[in-house]
């Protein structure tokens, strides 16, 4: 079953994908804005899972736990300035570059990770889940180019929504009420380098992550393998008959 509706997950993926994308630049409120952006990540998920093969399925696996961390950091950190700002407006924030440096720091690391940097966790992850679909012989040369080609305009409209977001939030006008907000303390930095440090070190070492789930990915991939085969062996002998 997981064969054959394998095209009609990796299709849902491109629709979450470009639809999670869209839906992120119409978004006004920064919170509101990454949840979209969660939404377009995980249809990489999908396309993983829709592949079929080892390197797809491990490339989904990958995403989960890197798009898990990155998420974090980058609500974790609005959570941040949200309690100095008491807003989550795009437009009514601005320059807090020069008030938070620090904050600034952290949220442009994380929107790096999210946009796929290569270095960091979440190129390493989408990478994989591209290169199981373009491995995946079972599909045709034109759907996999066309799955690759529209998967990356979600690539590119990415880092459109996530950089203007912090243009906007952190540099422009400079809003005088939000001019003596305090920068982050101890415990926040200390959350904070928790969460960004593991996407840095997944994005140069990914063999750390991979080792923890490759033997089941592996697996799996066996199984619908044999699956395969069977179903097509069936089918063989029914034409014979």
């Amino acid at each position: 079953m997981h064969l054959q509706l394998a095209p009609a997950l990796i299709i849902l993926g491109i629709i979450n994908i470009i639809y999670g994308a869209l839906n992120a630049f119409a978004q006004d409120n920064v919170k509101r804005r990454i949840a979209c952006s969660s939404v377009s990540h995980m249809g990489f998920v999908l396309l993983g899972i829709g592949a079929v093969d080892a390197l797809g399925i491990s490339g989904a696996m990958l995403q989960m736990i890197s798009h898990g961390l990155i998420a974090a950091a980058m609500f974790f950190v609005t959570g941040s300035f949200y309690e100095r700002t008491n807003t989550l407006s795009i437009p009514n924030m601005g320059g807090l570059a020069k008030a938070l440096p620090i904050t600034f720091a952290f949220f442009l690391a994380s929107s790096l990770a999210s946009l796929a940097l290569p270095g960091m966790s979440g190129f390493i992850s989408e990478i994989t889940v591209f290169l199981g679909i373009t491995s995946q012989e079972g599909f045709s040369s034109i759907f996999r180019s066309i799955t690759i080609l529209i998967a990356a305009i979600g690539l590119v409209l990415t880092p459109i929504y996530l950089l203007s977001m912090c243009r906007r939030v952190f540099f422009g006008p400079r809003i005088p009420a939000l001019a003596t907000v305090k920068e982050m303390n101890g415990r926040e930095l200390t959350i904070g380098f928790s969460l960004l440090l593991p996407t840095l070190v997944i994005g140069f070492w990914p063999k750390i992550a991979i080792n923890l789930y490759e033997s089941s990915t592996n697996a799996l991939s066996q199984q619908l393998t044999l699956a395969k085969l069977i179903g097509f062996i069936s089918n063989i002998s029914q034409f014979n008959l």
